[in-house]
Formats: structure tokens, sequence, C-alpha cells
């Protein structure tokens, strides 16, 4: 799937005005996240192990009282903030997550609540593409004439599905890629612009891999019991099956804008470990210079972390600069948008 309506025709372009991210106070690193998996476990854990195998060093987790909702707002009140709008202004709000306060109703009304908006309010999900989907979504209904100006928000709380306390080493091993996980926000304001803005987006989709990492309680199959409440996922097996696919979404990409790496001043990739991103730039060929690599420091933020990335890098933009951003999703999905700076 392709899509650039944007770019193209009489379609209304439509760009980012305004991003805001957010991250909890609370920092938990990874020697204290081991030694309390061991305490709790029993598990006889070699030293420096999940920082040595992951090579994330800290995260950030959220404290009692704060759900994702929490962090959505305050991502989307500092994004209004930096577009000098109210949030009557907001026609369309989008909480686009892995994770969400309650089954039901959807997170954006939450959200919407703590805002004070009126807004069409809706949410949007697809594991660590949710962010990008929503933005994506957003962009379309600004093209068909059904919003005006949009409000897309995520809150990241995958900490809460970590197993911290494993019967064995085999739920260890279940569970293990939940101990990458930290919790963030982001925010991103959507409207027409003149010049610039989403140029290009496309999306390649491998459900038939879904069942490799999840959390699958909480809908019809599994809908009571704590045991499915846990992120459970085979963190070699997801590597596999995403370089079982390749870069064919990249090669499409270029192929069909033009672009070449050194069109981008900025390169947003999705980020589970040190060791996954490095094998992601020896798959692509993407220059380590145009990367803004967070992962380190604040582990896998789901699909906060495009976010983050973009407002690390927003008050340095210049316009005509183009940002890629590259999504990576359970399910299994993989995503690019292509956005320049108006």
């Amino acid at each position: 799937m392709h899509i650039d309506h944007a770019a193209r025709g009489s379609s209304p372009r439509v760009g980012i005005t305004a991003v805001a991210s957010c991250l909890p106070g609370r920092e938990m690193t990874s020697r204290h996240l081991q030694e309390q998996v061991a305490a709790a476990s029993g598990l006889n854990l070699p030293p420096r192990m999940l920082e040595r195998v992951t090579g994330i060093s800290s995260r950030r987790v959220v404290a009692d009282g704060e759900y994702a909702s929490t962090l959505a707002v305050r991502a989307a009140r500092t994004a209004l903030g930096r577009a000098g709008l109210l949030p009557c202004d907001i026609d369309l709000l989008v909480f686009a997550s892995a994770t969400r306060d309650v089954a039901e109703p959807a997170t954006a009304h939450i959200v919407q609540a703590e805002l004070g908006s009126r807004a069409h309010a809706l949410d949007v999900t697809n594991a660590c593409n949710s962010f990008v989907n929503g933005v994506d979504t957003a962009r379309a209904m600004v093209v068909a004439g059904r919003a005006r100006r949009a409000l897309v928000v995520t809150g990241e709380t995958p900490s809460r599905a970590v197993r911290y306390a494993p019967a064995g080493p085999g739920q260890f091993r279940d569970g293990f890629a939940g101990y990458t996980f930290g919790d963030a926000g982001a925010a991103v304001v959507l409207e027409a612009v003149e010049r610039g803005g989403i140029l290009d987006v496309d999306a390649e989709t491998h459900s038939e891999h879904w069942r490799v990492g999840g959390i699958f309680g909480g809908g019809s199959r599994h809908p009571r019991g704590d045991e499915h409440t846990y992120f459970r996922g085979d963190g070699s097996e997801l590597r596999e099956v995403f370089e079982k696919v390749g870069t064919s979404v990249l090669d499409r990409m270029r192929q069909r804008t033009g672009f070449g790496w050194d069109d981008f001043r900025h390169i947003l990739v999705h980020q589970v470990t040190v060791p996954y991103l490095e094998r992601f730039v020896e798959l692509t060929g993407v220059p380590r210079d145009r990367l803004v690599v967070t992962v380190p420091e604040l582990g896998n933020m789901a699909s906060a972390t495009l976010g983050v990335q973009l407002d690390l890098v927003h008050g340095g933009l210049r316009a005509g600069d183009r940002v890629l951003f590259v999504g990576l999703g359970g399910g299994v999905s993989l995503m690019t948008m292509v956005w320049e700076k108006a």
C-alpha cells in the first residue's frame, strides 16, 4: 500500500506543525531491574545480563497513579502550547498507542476529558506502529475534509505488562522481550500547510506472524486472568521475522520518491535493542549519522519511540528539511512516512 495524496494533485498538503513528548520522572536502570527480577524469582542471572544482551542501560517507568492517558495529556498540552492553540481549536483527537487506560471506552475520551476539548475522538492501535498509523489516519481525514486540525497523541506504559517475578527460566525467557520496555508519551498537531508536509506513506503487513509476540489478555480470547496480561514474545523470533521480510518497504519508498539517504536530515527508526538497531543499519545501509538513537537510555518505548525521537530533533529543523519515519510493529507490520518541514 502506498499513499502520497499530500504531494500530488489538488489534495491539500498536510503537515506536522507542532511536536512534544513526555517522559516519566522515574528512571529504572537495567541493573536495578535485573536485581528486582532475580530477587523475586530466585533466578541466578549473570552479572549485567540485561544490559549486555540488550544494550539498554536505563528506561523511564510510570509511577503509581500515572497511566497511558497521563503521558498523552502532558505531551498534548505541550504540543498545543507550542502551536499557540487551545484545546477547543482541535476538531479531531486520535489516541494512537499499543497500550490504553481501559478496555472500553476509547482512551481518547479520557485524554479529551482532561484537555477539555470537544473534538471527534477515537483510538488507533497497531502495536508499535500505532502512532505512525494515527498520524496517517489523521492526515487522511484532513485531506478528506473531515477535520481541519488534528491532535494525535500516544501514551505508552508497557512497563505495566512486564513480568517482574517469573516463575522460572521458562517464564523468564518467554517474557524477556518485555525487559526492553520503557514508558513515554508524544503528541503532534496536524493541519494543512502550503508547502512540504507529509509527502509519502507506505505500509507492509505480514499478519501470519501475529502470534510471535504480544499481550494476549483483555480480548474475547482471554478476557480475564493475570497470565495473559504480561507481554510474551521471543525476541530472536521477532528479529528473524523482520529480517525475513527484508527491506522491500524501504526500497519501494526510495524508488518511488527518488530520495536517497542523504536527502533526509534525520531517519527515525523504531528501536527495540541496540543489537537490533545495529542489524537494521547493516541490512538497510542507513547512515548512522542520520539516526536518532534513544534505546540505550530510554529502552523500547513502543509506538512512542518515533514521537520522542521527533521531539528531540524538531527544534533544530529548518524549512525544507525531510525526516523519514521507519516503523516496525508486531502483527507484523512495517511502515515508512516521509515528512518535510514547511
